[in-house]
């Protein structure tokens, strides 16, 4: 197992990270940090093992080998330490479509036990944050996928996580959705530690201080964006030569 010197300002860690069904390997001895303050992006094609990886990470799912730590908690053994840290916004993540986004926030606010005056004050700030408020009080099954991810983007900012892992969170948008969503990122970034997977390469340009990309289910580049430019002159072009794949 490929070993990852433990940094004191380490927020999300992979250490040797691999993910076995039978014989095929999903993800296989994945290492790699991102440290406080960070906002890096995870590429690679579809089926690299991205998801795979990020739901190690998240510890809703167990590695085979190897250990993914949040703000230092290893998320197999100690999850629910590691999870209080940790906000997760999975590709498509699970909405109740009854529910209206106001509602929504309450049943996670009382779900992670939250004092009253506490949980009013965060749902307020969250619907602010992410821009709800025309729409908080209509069913989330009429809402535009847009502000559906917007919703889950405020649920998994509802606990005032250090640590954001966030799974295509512009897939499927319109341009105006995805520039939102992006601009919720960046605000996000400022105070916030994010691993960011995504097909969109602007998205890379404009906001990764680093890139992590792996390609069947290992990790084959890790640098700055100015570092993966130089593979092959632009991103697009470095994405394929490293992947095989197109974008």
């Amino acid at each position: 197992m490929t070993e990852t010197t433990t940094n004191s300002s380490a927020m999300i860690e992979a250490d040797g990270l691999s993910k076995f069904y039978g014989p095929f390997a999903a993800a296989r001895e994945i290492s790699f940090q991102v440290n406080k303050g960070e906002l890096v992006a995870f590429l690679g094609p579809n089926g690299a093992g991205k998801s795979t990886t990020m739901k190690m990470l998240t510890g809703y799912l167990a590695p085979s080998e190897g250990v993914a730590r949040i703000a230092g908690h290893d998320m197999f053994r100690d999850r629910i330490a590691g999870s209080q840290r940790l906000g997760y916004l999975p590709e498509n993540g699970p909405l109740y479509p009854d529910m209206t986004p106001h509602s929504l926030l309450r049943f996670f606010a009382d779900a992670r036990g939250m004092a009253t005056d506490y949980k009013n004050t965060r749902i307020e700030a969250v619907i602010e944050l992410c821009d709800l408020k025309s729409v908080v009080h209509k069913a989330i099954s009429k809402l535009s996928k847009g502000f559906r991810q917007r919703v889950g983007m405020a649920q998994a900012l509802l606990h005032e996580p250090d640590v954001l892992i966030l799974d295509e969170p512009t897939a499927g948008l319109d341009p105006n959705q995805i520039r939102e969503v992006r601009n919720t990122m960046r605000k996000l970034g400022e105070t916030k530690t994010i691993l960011l997977s995504t097909h969109i390469l602007q998205e890379v340009e404009a906001m990764a201080s680093r890139v992590i990309m792996i390609n069947e289910g290992r990790k084959v580049f890790e640098g700055t964006v100015a570092e993966l430019k130089l593979v092959k002159g632009d991103l697009s072009d470095a994405f394929h030569k490293l992947t095989g794949a197109a974008v």
